[in-house]
Protein backbone atom coordinates (compact mmCIF):
# COMPACT_ATOMS: atom_id res chain seq x y z
CA UNK A 1 0.00 0.00 0.00
CA UNK A 2 3.17 2.52 0.99
CA UNK A 3 4.60 1.46 -2.59
CA UNK A 4 1.51 1.98 -4.63
CA UNK A 5 0.97 5.63 -2.77
CA UNK A 6 4.36 6.42 -2.94
CA UNK A 7 4.69 5.71 -6.77
CA UNK A 8 1.53 7.82 -7.87
CA UNK A 9 3.31 10.26 -5.95
CA UNK A 10 6.64 10.22 -8.01
CA UNK A 11 4.69 9.89 -10.77
CA UNK A 12 2.74 13.36 -10.11
CA UNK A 13 5.77 14.57 -9.09
CA UNK A 14 7.39 13.65 -12.67
CA UNK A 15 4.18 14.91 -14.24
CA UNK A 16 4.20 18.20 -13.46
CA UNK A 17 8.43 18.93 -13.81
CA UNK A 18 7.13 17.12 -17.07
CA UNK A 19 4.67 20.02 -17.93
CA UNK A 20 6.88 23.11 -16.39
CA UNK A 21 9.25 21.77 -18.90
CA UNK A 22 6.94 21.80 -21.83
CA UNK A 23 5.28 25.18 -20.95
CA UNK A 24 8.68 26.59 -21.07
CA UNK A 25 9.92 25.05 -24.17
CA UNK A 26 6.68 26.39 -25.82
CA UNK A 27 7.08 29.67 -24.00
CA UNK A 28 10.95 30.07 -25.35
CA UNK A 29 9.47 29.13 -29.17
CA UNK A 30 7.04 31.56 -29.20
CA UNK A 31 9.46 34.49 -28.43
CA UNK A 32 11.54 33.29 -30.66
CA UNK A 33 9.12 33.84 -32.86
CA UNK A 34 7.72 37.32 -32.25
CA UNK A 35 10.82 38.20 -32.49
CA UNK A 36 11.19 36.91 -36.29
CA UNK A 37 9.07 39.06 -39.13
CA UNK A 38 6.18 36.27 -39.64
CA UNK A 39 4.68 36.43 -43.12
CA UNK A 40 5.76 40.03 -43.33
CA UNK A 41 6.78 39.94 -46.20
CA UNK A 42 9.61 40.81 -48.64
CA UNK A 43 11.21 43.99 -49.16
CA UNK A 44 13.71 44.74 -52.35
CA UNK A 45 16.24 48.07 -51.76
CA UNK A 46 17.75 49.30 -55.31
CA UNK A 47 20.34 51.61 -54.94
CA UNK A 48 21.56 53.55 -57.90
CA UNK A 49 25.01 53.91 -56.79
CA UNK A 50 27.07 52.48 -54.18
CA UNK A 51 27.59 51.36 -50.46
CA UNK A 52 30.40 53.42 -49.13
CA UNK A 53 29.11 56.85 -51.03
CA UNK A 54 27.98 58.78 -48.15
CA UNK A 55 24.95 59.94 -49.37
CA UNK A 56 23.52 55.78 -50.63
CA UNK A 57 24.83 54.81 -46.85
CA UNK A 58 22.68 57.74 -45.51
CA UNK A 59 19.67 56.62 -47.22
CA UNK A 60 20.57 53.00 -46.71
CA UNK A 61 20.72 53.25 -43.17
CA UNK A 62 17.17 54.84 -42.68
CA UNK A 63 15.72 52.16 -44.57
CA UNK A 64 17.39 49.62 -42.64
CA UNK A 65 16.26 51.14 -39.30
CA UNK A 66 13.11 51.58 -40.30
CA UNK A 67 12.33 47.98 -41.87
CA UNK A 68 14.48 46.35 -39.28
CA UNK A 69 12.44 42.80 -37.61
CA UNK A 70 9.48 43.76 -40.12
CA UNK A 71 10.52 42.44 -43.48
CA UNK A 72 12.88 40.24 -45.36
CA UNK A 73 15.58 42.91 -46.95
CA UNK A 74 17.54 42.19 -49.74
CA UNK A 75 19.92 45.02 -51.11
CA UNK A 76 20.86 46.02 -55.16
CA UNK A 77 23.01 48.25 -55.88
CA UNK A 78 23.69 49.75 -59.68
CA UNK A 79 26.83 51.50 -59.22
CA UNK A 80 25.98 54.10 -61.46
CA UNK A 81 27.37 56.84 -59.87
CA UNK A 82 31.28 55.43 -60.44
CA UNK A 83 30.31 53.83 -63.79
CA UNK A 84 28.48 56.20 -65.47
CA UNK A 85 27.57 55.76 -69.07
CA UNK A 86 24.12 54.42 -70.00
CA UNK A 87 25.27 51.05 -71.52
CA UNK A 88 26.60 49.99 -67.73
CA UNK A 89 23.54 51.25 -65.85
CA UNK A 90 21.16 49.80 -68.71
CA UNK A 91 22.53 46.37 -67.82
CA UNK A 92 22.24 46.79 -64.12
CA UNK A 93 18.71 47.51 -64.88
CA UNK A 94 18.17 44.19 -66.32
CA UNK A 95 20.13 42.65 -63.46
CA UNK A 96 17.49 44.20 -61.12
CA UNK A 97 14.78 43.40 -63.36
CA UNK A 98 15.80 39.92 -63.20
CA UNK A 99 16.03 39.50 -59.13
CA UNK A 100 12.29 40.93 -59.08
CA UNK A 101 10.73 39.05 -61.18
CA UNK A 102 12.55 35.85 -60.01
CA UNK A 103 12.62 36.94 -55.57
CA UNK A 104 9.03 38.75 -56.28
CA UNK A 105 9.28 41.10 -53.36
CA UNK A 106 6.16 42.48 -51.86
CA UNK A 107 7.51 45.86 -52.06
CA UNK A 108 10.47 47.77 -53.93
CA UNK A 109 12.09 50.69 -52.96
CA UNK A 110 14.55 52.56 -55.13
CA UNK A 111 17.29 55.25 -54.08
CA UNK A 112 18.29 57.93 -56.37
CA UNK A 113 17.53 59.20 -60.03
CA UNK A 114 19.24 56.32 -62.07
CA UNK A 115 17.00 53.38 -60.40
CA UNK A 116 13.79 55.26 -60.98
CA UNK A 117 14.86 56.34 -64.75
CA UNK A 118 16.22 52.75 -65.58
CA UNK A 119 14.28 50.28 -63.68
CA UNK A 120 11.02 51.79 -62.37
CA UNK A 121 10.10 53.83 -65.80
CA UNK A 122 11.48 51.36 -68.63
CA UNK A 123 9.82 47.74 -67.29
CA UNK A 124 7.31 48.37 -64.26
CA UNK A 125 5.22 51.35 -65.38
CA UNK A 126 1.69 50.20 -63.74
CA UNK A 127 2.71 47.38 -63.19
CA UNK A 128 1.65 45.04 -60.03
CA UNK A 129 4.65 45.45 -57.90
CA UNK A 130 4.55 48.34 -55.89
CA UNK A 131 7.76 50.64 -55.82
CA UNK A 132 8.69 53.48 -54.02
CA UNK A 133 11.08 55.77 -54.62
CA UNK A 134 13.49 58.11 -53.14
CA UNK A 135 16.15 60.57 -53.64
CA UNK A 136 14.83 61.76 -56.30
CA UNK A 137 15.85 65.22 -57.49
CA UNK A 138 13.55 68.18 -57.29
CA UNK A 139 10.78 66.72 -59.29
CA UNK A 140 9.34 63.15 -60.50
CA UNK A 141 7.78 64.84 -63.32
CA UNK A 142 10.37 63.54 -66.09
CA UNK A 143 9.32 59.82 -65.30
CA UNK A 144 5.79 60.17 -65.05
CA UNK A 145 5.42 59.22 -61.45
CA UNK A 146 3.08 58.75 -60.25
CA UNK A 147 1.90 55.48 -61.58
CA UNK A 148 -0.85 53.12 -60.58
CA UNK A 149 2.03 51.25 -58.52
CA UNK A 150 4.12 53.74 -57.55
CA UNK A 151 4.93 56.63 -54.70
CA UNK A 152 7.61 58.19 -52.89
CA UNK A 153 9.58 60.64 -51.71
CA UNK A 154 11.43 63.91 -53.77
CA UNK A 155 14.76 65.34 -52.92
CA UNK A 156 15.04 68.80 -51.77
CA UNK A 157 17.70 70.95 -50.98
CA UNK A 158 17.20 74.29 -48.65
CA UNK A 159 18.15 76.41 -51.36
CA UNK A 160 16.75 79.81 -50.69
CA UNK A 161 16.84 79.47 -46.40
CA UNK A 162 21.05 78.59 -47.16
CA UNK A 163 21.05 81.71 -50.30
CA UNK A 164 18.67 84.00 -47.49
CA UNK A 165 21.38 83.33 -45.14
CA UNK A 166 24.33 84.39 -47.39
CA UNK A 167 22.39 87.11 -48.22
CA UNK A 168 22.18 88.20 -44.74
CA UNK A 169 25.77 87.57 -44.63
CA UNK A 170 27.20 89.59 -47.68
CA UNK A 171 23.90 92.36 -48.54
CA UNK A 172 26.35 93.30 -51.58
CA UNK A 173 26.91 89.79 -53.23
CA UNK A 174 25.44 90.06 -56.59
CA UNK A 175 27.90 87.41 -58.00
CA UNK A 176 28.85 83.47 -57.26
CA UNK A 177 30.62 80.72 -59.17
CA UNK A 178 28.77 76.96 -58.86
CA UNK A 179 31.43 73.90 -59.08
CA UNK A 180 30.27 70.63 -58.97
CA UNK A 181 30.77 67.54 -60.92
CA UNK A 182 29.86 66.81 -64.66
CA UNK A 183 26.88 64.39 -63.82
CA UNK A 184 23.64 64.64 -64.73
CA UNK A 185 22.52 65.55 -61.22
CA UNK A 186 24.84 68.45 -60.44
CA UNK A 187 23.65 69.56 -63.69
CA UNK A 188 20.00 69.97 -62.57
CA UNK A 189 21.34 70.90 -58.88
CA UNK A 190 23.22 73.70 -60.96
CA UNK A 191 19.42 74.79 -62.97
CA UNK A 192 18.05 74.32 -59.48
CA UNK A 193 20.27 76.75 -57.82
CA UNK A 194 20.01 79.23 -61.10
CA UNK A 195 16.39 80.00 -60.11
CA UNK A 196 16.96 80.75 -56.84
CA UNK A 197 19.40 83.25 -57.48
CA UNK A 198 17.98 84.69 -60.10
CA UNK A 199 15.49 85.29 -58.21
CA UNK A 200 17.35 87.20 -55.56
CA UNK A 201 19.12 89.21 -58.43
CA UNK A 202 22.26 87.14 -58.13
CA UNK A 203 24.63 86.34 -61.40
CA UNK A 204 26.27 82.72 -61.02
CA UNK A 205 28.53 81.46 -63.24
CA UNK A 206 29.49 77.36 -63.23
CA UNK A 207 32.41 75.23 -64.00
CA UNK A 208 31.21 71.13 -63.73
CA UNK A 209 34.83 69.58 -63.48
CA UNK A 210 35.76 65.92 -64.99
CA UNK A 211 38.72 65.99 -62.87
CA UNK A 212 40.20 67.06 -59.43
CA UNK A 213 42.42 69.39 -61.30
CA UNK A 214 39.52 70.98 -63.15
CA UNK A 215 38.06 70.90 -59.56
CA UNK A 216 40.73 72.76 -57.66
CA UNK A 217 41.71 74.83 -60.31
CA UNK A 218 37.73 76.28 -60.75
CA UNK A 219 38.16 76.71 -56.86
CA UNK A 220 40.69 78.89 -57.12
CA UNK A 221 38.94 81.33 -59.72
CA UNK A 222 35.79 81.10 -57.18
CA UNK A 223 38.20 83.27 -54.92
CA UNK A 224 37.43 86.10 -57.77
CA UNK A 225 33.79 86.30 -57.22
CA UNK A 226 31.70 87.05 -54.26
CA UNK A 227 30.99 83.66 -52.68
CA UNK A 228 31.31 80.02 -54.26
CA UNK A 229 28.42 77.65 -54.22
CA UNK A 230 29.89 73.73 -53.84
CA UNK A 231 28.31 71.18 -55.51
CA UNK A 232 28.95 67.67 -55.17
CA UNK A 233 32.02 65.96 -55.82
CA UNK A 234 30.57 62.28 -57.38
CA UNK A 235 31.51 61.19 -60.14
CA UNK A 236 35.04 62.80 -60.21
CA UNK A 237 37.65 60.04 -60.12
CA UNK A 238 40.70 59.90 -57.45
CA UNK A 239 38.99 62.46 -55.01
CA UNK A 240 41.77 63.14 -52.04
CA UNK A 241 40.35 64.91 -49.44
CA UNK A 242 43.47 65.34 -47.65
CA UNK A 243 45.35 67.06 -50.68
CA UNK A 244 42.64 68.88 -51.89
CA UNK A 245 41.82 70.56 -48.51
CA UNK A 246 45.93 71.30 -48.65
CA UNK A 247 45.48 73.01 -51.69
CA UNK A 248 41.87 75.11 -51.31
CA UNK A 249 42.97 76.13 -47.74
CA UNK A 250 45.61 78.45 -48.33
CA UNK A 251 43.93 80.26 -50.69
CA UNK A 252 40.12 80.60 -48.92
CA UNK A 253 38.84 83.78 -48.98
CA UNK A 254 35.27 84.19 -50.30
CA UNK A 255 32.35 82.26 -48.88
CA UNK A 256 32.20 79.08 -49.37
CA UNK A 257 28.51 77.63 -48.96
CA UNK A 258 27.01 74.09 -49.98
CA UNK A 259 23.86 71.83 -49.88
CA UNK A 260 25.54 68.34 -49.42
CA UNK A 261 27.19 67.29 -45.93
CA UNK A 262 29.71 65.40 -47.81
CA UNK A 263 31.07 69.02 -49.00
CA UNK A 264 31.40 70.59 -45.86
CA UNK A 265 35.31 70.19 -45.47
CA UNK A 266 35.49 72.03 -48.49
CA UNK A 267 32.82 74.61 -47.49
CA UNK A 268 32.39 77.18 -44.64
CA UNK A 269 28.78 76.87 -44.05
CA UNK A 270 26.14 74.39 -45.34
CA UNK A 271 22.67 73.85 -45.15
CA UNK A 272 22.04 70.18 -45.50
CA UNK A 273 19.70 67.59 -46.78
CA UNK A 274 19.41 64.14 -44.79
CA UNK A 275 20.10 61.56 -46.59
CA UNK A 276 18.54 59.37 -43.61
CA UNK A 277 14.97 61.13 -43.88
CA UNK A 278 14.87 59.85 -47.01
CA UNK A 279 15.30 56.41 -46.21
CA UNK A 280 13.25 56.41 -43.00
CA UNK A 281 10.07 58.13 -45.31
CA UNK A 282 10.53 55.36 -47.85
CA UNK A 283 10.94 52.79 -45.50
CA UNK A 284 7.49 54.20 -43.90
CA UNK A 285 5.77 54.11 -46.84
CA UNK A 286 7.08 50.36 -47.53
CA UNK A 287 5.47 49.60 -44.90
CA UNK A 288 2.45 50.88 -45.34
CA UNK A 289 1.50 48.93 -48.49
CA UNK A 290 2.64 45.68 -46.53
CA UNK A 291 -0.18 46.92 -43.89
CA UNK A 292 -2.36 46.33 -46.90
CA UNK A 293 -2.76 50.42 -47.44
CA UNK A 294 -3.62 50.95 -51.19
CA UNK A 295 -0.44 52.61 -52.78
CA UNK A 296 -2.82 55.28 -54.39
CA UNK A 297 -3.86 56.80 -51.31
CA UNK A 298 0.40 57.16 -50.40
CA UNK A 299 1.31 60.89 -51.12
CA UNK A 300 4.48 61.90 -53.17
CA UNK A 301 5.97 64.15 -50.74
CA UNK A 302 9.34 66.18 -50.25
CA UNK A 303 11.86 65.62 -47.23
CA UNK A 304 11.25 68.19 -44.62
CA UNK A 305 14.09 68.03 -42.46
CA UNK A 306 17.84 69.84 -42.96
CA UNK A 307 20.91 70.53 -40.69
CA UNK A 308 23.05 73.56 -40.52
CA UNK A 309 27.52 72.55 -40.80
CA UNK A 310 29.91 74.98 -40.43
CA UNK A 311 33.81 74.72 -40.95
CA UNK A 312 35.33 76.91 -37.88
CA UNK A 313 38.67 76.19 -40.02
CA UNK A 314 38.32 76.95 -43.35
CA UNK A 315 36.03 80.45 -41.85
CA UNK A 316 39.15 81.35 -39.74
CA UNK A 317 41.65 81.20 -42.59
CA UNK A 318 39.32 83.64 -44.60
CA UNK A 319 38.17 85.48 -41.80
CA UNK A 320 34.90 85.59 -42.41
CA UNK A 321 32.80 85.89 -39.45
CA UNK A 322 29.39 84.08 -38.08
CA UNK A 323 27.02 85.13 -35.90
CA UNK A 324 26.91 83.09 -32.56
CA UNK A 325 23.11 82.22 -32.73
CA UNK A 326 24.43 80.88 -36.07
CA UNK A 327 27.05 79.06 -34.54
CA UNK A 328 25.89 77.58 -32.01
CA UNK A 329 22.84 75.60 -34.62
CA UNK A 330 25.19 74.39 -35.90
CA UNK A 331 27.16 70.95 -36.54
CA UNK A 332 30.82 71.86 -36.46
CA UNK A 333 33.37 70.40 -39.08
CA UNK A 334 36.86 70.68 -37.39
Amino acid sequence: MYLSMRTREIAEQLQTKFSWIVNALLFIGLTCLASQPVDAGKCLFISSYHQGYAWSDGVERGVRSTLRDKCEIKQFDMDTKRHKNREYAETKALEAKSLIDTWLPDVVITADDNAAKYIIQKYYKNAETPFVFCGVNWTAKEYGFPYSNVTGIIEVAPLTPLLEKVQDLLPRARRALYIGANTTTEKKNFERFEKVTARLSIHMDSVLADTVEQWIKAYKKAQLYDFIIVGSNAGIPEWDESFIIGEITPVSQKLSVTSHEWMMPYSMLGFTKIAEEQGELAAMAALSILDGVDIAKIAIVPNRKWDIWTNSALLDVSGMKLSDGLLRKSKQIQ
